[in-house]
């Protein structure tokens, strides 16, 4: 008898972490899905940026120097930023096995929003494939090598490509296992 009750609070209690687990991916899913919605928006805050070329606000002063104003700096930076959002959205959520190739744009839009607030720099948006070359050197032979070894198991086993994909995927259970897995 206190074996069948064991079994049964045994099942219960993982019929309610599964749940738990369920409810946790549907609530971070709509946070992702929400924010995802939200970029439109998120693209236009610029027009609230004065047309002007000193910007004060409560916490910061921010002087556009070079850019035309405030205002059209403030442009330039949410064209930059709001696609490196998108990338590190992608990244974060992509279980595929060529995910690290997202780190090549993710870089090109990272130093393209350091030439934004470089402004002096007279060379915008011009050198970045020089200081890529290093990331590129890393990204690009490391893809190649795990595609190499997908192909050279498909050629080994009976195995379908889709099934030598779920073995390359990482699943963490949580955002910092993920970061953890990544770097």
């Amino acid at each position: 008898m206190q074996n069948k009750q064991h079994k049964l609070k045994r099942s219960q209690d993982q019929s309610f972490a599964k749940q738990n687990k369920v409810s946790k991916g549907l609530v971070l899913g709509s946070v992702i899905a929400t924010l995802i919605s939200l970029t439109p928006y998120l693209f236009t805050l610029y027009e609230s940026v004065p047309k002007q070329r000193v910007w004060n606000t409560f916490l910061f002063t921010y002087d556009s120097s070079i850019w035309l104003d405030a205002n059209y700096a403030m442009w330039v930076f949410t064209g930059k930023i709001i696609p490196l959002f998108l990338l590190f959205i992608w990244f974060f959520t992509c279980r595929h096995w060529w995910y690290h190739s997202l780190l090549v744009p993710m870089a090109m839009y990272i130093f393209h929003i350091f030439d934004v607030f470089n402004a002096e720099n007279k060379y915008l948006d011009e050198f970045q494939l020089v200081y890529m070359i290093p990331i590129m050197a890393i990204i690009i032979p490391s893809i190649y090598l795990i595609r190499a070894r997908i192909f050279n198991k498909i050629n080994d086993a009976n195995k379908s490509l889709e099934e030598l994909e779920n073995e390359f995927k990482i699943t963490p259970k949580n955002f910092w296992g993920k970061v953890k897995d990544y770097f």
